[in-house]
């Protein structure tokens, strides 16, 4: 019996929103120790591991006719090697040659012929391996990648392999069948609709409650898709071609801002963007007095529920960056007051409420409101921030030392940043175009003068108890010379583990489960969920240039 599963809308969306310049695929370079394994070896722990993440070894089929969205079907002529590729680096194979290799990587399109993915597996110098992943949006978001990463990963360095049975692939529907199948799913989706009013009239004032939120955010989100972005060097027609740089930070630095501002850590991860868009605009000679940008921050709206499952649940919502701004504390606080603005509105629910409503348009309507993004005018460029593990991730015993994500471009966005947390640190990717954004080191570091200016106002100014700023801390804001080293914080005493426990407790799990972290998922750091000129790593930061 044939067996396929439909696309959602957003996930549909996606392969919509793709162009010859637009590569609507996310991605993310991490840096391990390098296990010691040979490409055989490698190859067979990730086809192991691919039990666990299905999607993985489909690939998609497309309805005759355009009368519906999509299909994923197992692939039968699926092949581990294709899909993990292994490379090196030319000398001196550092990180100028991978943040190189990475954007080059970033700049083709995932074949549609073949399950959505790719994972590049690097040798550097100093035992140590990189590893570039490379996923279609329409796959994974931010939130599941990370999901994703935890299942294909170990919490235990010295975790066992892990058996799984041989894998075969369920036969495809063919295309009269799954033509059948999406009509009479067409049919039968009005029926379903009235049956979910009638639930609905059981509980009217819960129904009053949902339908006044969503009807408030429509209303939010609907006045600001109709602001105008203004108009930058940063934002004209991108080219298929990228740039990638990188920026290291820890969160303990950004959460010593937020305590002493009283604001998320989110909002300090906007004010540092804001910090490097001013950098490079003023670097590029262009006037920024009173110039208010706007950021595009995707937030999931995932529950509980639905962790460790994959395709994409975010909404939009858009972000005010005071450029213009000299001040760093007034940026801050700006930001702060606009984000909590934005959540109050209910933007976000108003932006999940329309991506919902789009299950009942055609796929040709679709596909024209996705073809409209190229013009878009509401936003500057994307900022993402996804929350990781802090705690450690193992490969066969190599541990991850630290990771970079990647957000793709689209439209008349030339520059995009996504920020994701992991053991205590949270680094930056910043995505350029290739031929708009050659300067994309000057916004790294904007970004990275920004978080050493509010530093040194965090130890220039008295602070409350029991957030209390070391001395340490006040003399290296007043060098300026590494604001990155990571920030000692006067707190509260908490309760002692023992050595070697786990920094959350592990789900509820068998005994081969708990060995890896598909039983368990990753807690979020405090904050929103939003999912050449190279900057040296971070004293303590073991890198791959250490």
């Amino acid at each position: 019996m044939s067996s396929f599963e439909r696309l959602s809308p957003q996930d549909t969306s996606f392969l919509y929103f793709e162009s010859p310049v637009s590569h609507m695929h996310v991605g993310s370079v991490a840096v391990f120790e390098d296990p010691g394994l040979t490409a055989e070896e490698i190859n067979a722990h990730i086809d192991q591991r691919l039990d666990l993440v299905p999607h993985f070894r489909k690939k998609l089929m497309w309805v005759p006719y355009g009368q519906g969205r999509p299909v994923w079907v197992d692939d039968p002529h699926f092949d581990v090697r294709f899909h993990v590729r292994h490379t090196g680096l030319p000398r001196p194979g550092g990180e100028s040659e991978l943040l190189t290799l990475m954007g080059r990587l970033m700049s083709t399109p995932l074949d549609r012929k073949r399950p959505l993915w790719e994972l590049w597996m690097v040798d550097l110098p100093g035992d140590r391996k990189a590893v570039i992943q490379k996923t279609h949006h329409c796959l994974i978001d931010g939130v599941s990648g990370v999901d994703l990463a935890t299942v294909l990963l170990d919490l235990d360095k010295d975790a066992s392999p892990v058996e799984g049975e041989r894998w075969r692939a369920a036969p495809a529907p063919s295309k009269g069948e799954l033509l059948r199948a999406t009509l009479v799913e067409r049919m039968v989706k009005p029926a379903e609709i009235v049956r979910t009013v009638r639930a609905a009239t059981r509980a009217p004032r819960k129904v009053l409650e949902r339908a006044t939120a969503v009807a408030k955010g429509l209303a939010s989100f609907g006045g600001a898709a109709l602001e105008i972005a203004p108009r930058t060097s940063l934002n004209q027609a991108i080219g298929p071609h990228r740039r990638f740089q990188v920026v290291r930070t820890h969160l303990e630095d950004l959460k010593v801002v937020k305590n002493r501002f009283g604001c998320t850590v989110n909002d300090v991860v906007l004010a540092l963007v804001a910090a490097g868009l001013r950098h490079i605009l003023v670097e590029r000679g262009e006037k920024v007095d009173g110039l208010v940008m706007r950021a595009a921050v995707p937030v999931s709206v995932r529950d509980e529920s639905e962790r460790m499952t994959y395709g994409n649940r975010v909404a939009v919502m858009f972000a005010p960056l005071p450029v213009g701004e000299p001040d760093l504390a007034k940026r801050l606080q700006t930001i702060h007051e606009g984000m909590a603005h934005v959540k109050q509105s209910g933007e976000a629910v108003g932006a999940d409420a329309l991506i919902q409503l789009s299950d009942f348009a055609p796929p040709t309507i679709m596909a024209l409101a996705a073809r409209a993004i190229e013009r878009q005018w509401v936003m500057n460029l994307v900022v993402t921030n996804v929350p990781g593990p802090q705690f450690p991730l193992y490969l066969r015993g190599g541990q991850m030392l630290e990771a970079f994500p990647f957000v793709p471009l689209v439209g008349t966005t030339t520059l995009g940043v996504a920020v994701l947390s992991y053991n205590g640190q949270i680094n930056f990717g910043l995505s350029g175009d290739w031929d708009a954004v050659p300067d994309l080191a000057r916004f790294a570091q904007g970004i990275e003068s920004g978080l050493a200016e509010l530093l040194a106002l965090v130890a220039a100014t008295p602070v409350p108890s029991p957030h209390v700023v070391s001395i340490e801390v006040r003399e290296r804001a007043r060098r300026g010379a590494d604001a990155r080293i990571r920030v000692p914080v006067a707190r509260p005493a908490r309760p002692s583990r023992s050595p070697g426990a786990p920094s959350a407790p592990a789900a509820p799990a068998g005994k081969s489960q708990a060995k890896r972290c598909g039983g368990r998922s990753p807690p979020h750091h405090e904050g929103d969920r939003s999912d050449g000129g190279a900057i040296p790593p971070s004293p303590g930061t073991r890198g791959f240039r250490e």
